[in-house]
């Protein structure tokens, strides 16, 4: 049987919708509550160690559920995911609203994640099946791009409502738009396409040991970036290793394994992969340091900073139609090393800028930064995605997600240890952790090129139309 190639236009319209207003909020409710931390442990009379755990486990069942939910869409449909993933996200964004107690707030918080994992293990498989092929690149781009941006908005977002409402608000206003969603992506999300052979059986075994692996190493390099838990930080993290071993081993016997060992043996698909742990590593380092270095260092006020991190999703916005255009003029290796060289450049601008230096030097360095991330995002996940059989894209997808969020990890610990090294009160920390952004970002502009050397995977035949 063959497939239908993507949406006809107004069903395509809605269900681009649907997928862009989905990973936009599963996105932002990363770093949301960030701004609100001190007001909720006040309110819920918790310390600032245990409040954190608010934000953490949003992001560890993120992490430990994408590749599990991923593969429940390649089984029973990517649609029926993403929809069971906003209802739930939306109904635990009720619980969290309501919560009067940190255990409570926690647990709330740990069922949106897991409704957050549903929307985003699936969401560029969707895109997939939505796009006709040869306009592929535009909705890998759009999707980029709202990942992107949505990542630097969060603190914006939550600055905006603190300002005229309780941290209680940050949930509410995930309702409305996620029952939005839920009700369009009924109406308009396709449904998988049939397949030839019977999926393989979903094994639990392999979703406890990745919830696991996953659990155990984000804990310990948490851990390990907290003064006086190396220790146990070490012990979390060596273990994790240990589990991780042990099931990837068990993976590669399996035909279509939860977590992906067979698309890894694909060199294209595993040297994109090790760009996207590098660049999000960069832009994690960029985003968590860039704050003490506006406000700490140039003494701006909250509003200017803000005002000029703005020019970092302006520029992703701008440059990312333009790289999805590209897609298929241009390799994906040389258009991501590129990009990863700007990015790296608008880095250490930054890392070199003078203590009083001027708002427009400090706007075109964050533009540059995001027109590089821009350039290399839209095309790595294009290859990434298109590199995956068909069947698979539900995997490939959820290692997009999975990379992300792991990469972001590792930028949040590497800044720890920068910090408990180097001075902040100079600005020389800061510094630091700009030219090590800079260092990864570079490092995964080499991955990126390599690809050109390692050959890349069959674009259809109107691909130079996107």
């Amino acid at each position: 049987m063959t497939r239908q190639d993507g949406l006809p236009l107004p069903q395509r319209t809605t269900a681009v919708l649907v997928v862009v207003l989905g990973i936009a909020i599963s996105v932002i409710d990363s770093s949301i509550l960030n701004l609100a931390l001190p007001d909720i442990a006040r309110e819920l009379q918790a310390t600032p160690t245990h409040a954190i755990w608010v934000v953490n486990a949003y992001q560890i069942a993120s992490l430990v559920m994408l590749l599990p939910l991923a593969a429940l869409g390649d089984r029973l449909g990517y649609r029926r995911v993403y929809l069971v993933g906003m209802a739930l996200f939306a109904l635990s964004s009720i619980a969290a609203m309501l919560a009067n107690s940190l255990p409570m707030l926690i647990a709330a918080r740990a069922l949106q994640g897991l409704g957050a994992a549903g929307v985003m293990s699936v969401n560029t498989a969707l895109m997939r099946l939505i796009y006709p092929s040869h306009r592929l690149g535009r909705g890998i781009a759009l999707n980029s791009m709202v990942v992107a941006t949505s990542t630097m908005a969060g603190p914006a977002v939550a600055a905006g409502i603190l300002s005229v409402a309780s941290w209680h608000w940050l949930f509410a206003i995930n309702v409305p738009i996620g029952l939005l969603i839920f009700w369009l992506g009924r109406r308009a999300l396709p449904f998988n396409p049939e397949r030839e052979n019977a999926a393989s059986r979903f094994s639990w075994v392999d979703v406890v040991l990745n919830v696991l692996m996953f659990t155990l190493v984000f804990v310990g390099a948490e851990q390990l970036g907290v003064g006086g838990a190396e220790p146990l930080g070490a012990l979390f993290l060596v273990a994790g290793l240990l589990v991780g071993v042990f099931y990837i081993r068990r993976q590669s016997h399996q035909a279509t394994p939860m977590f992906p060992v067979d698309l890894w043996r694909n060199p294209v698909f595993a040297l994109s992969m090790c760009s996207s742990l590098g660049a999000f590593c960069a832009q994690m380092l960029a985003f968590l340091c860039l704050p003490f270095l506006l406000l700490e260092v140039q003494g701006r006020s909250h509003l200017e900073a803000g005002l000029l991190m703005t020019g970092w999703p302006i520029a992703t916005v701008v440059v990312a139609p333009i790289a999805g255009r590209l897609i298929g003029r241009v390799p994906a290796g040389w258009l991501g090393g590129i990009g990863m060289v700007v990015f790296a450049a608008g880095l250490l601008s930054l890392a070199v800028l003078p203590e009083h230096a001027s708002s427009a030097h400090v706007a075109w360095r964050m533009a540059l930064c995001g027109a590089g991330f821009a350039l290399f995002q839209s095309p790595n996940n294009h290859t990434i995605v298109t590199s995956a059989p068909l069947h698979r894209s539900g995997a490939a997808s959820g290692m997009l997600g999975t990379a992300r969020l792991t990469g972001q990890t590792i930028g949040a610990v590497v800044l720890a240890v920068v910090y408990a090294v180097w001075s902040q009160k100079d600005g020389q920390g800061e510094t630091v952790a700009l030219c090590v952004a800079a260092g990864c970002a570079l490092l995964a502009g080499v991955t990126s090129s390599l690809r050109v050397r390692a050959g890349g995977p069959p674009l259809p035949p109107a691909a130079s139309a996107v």
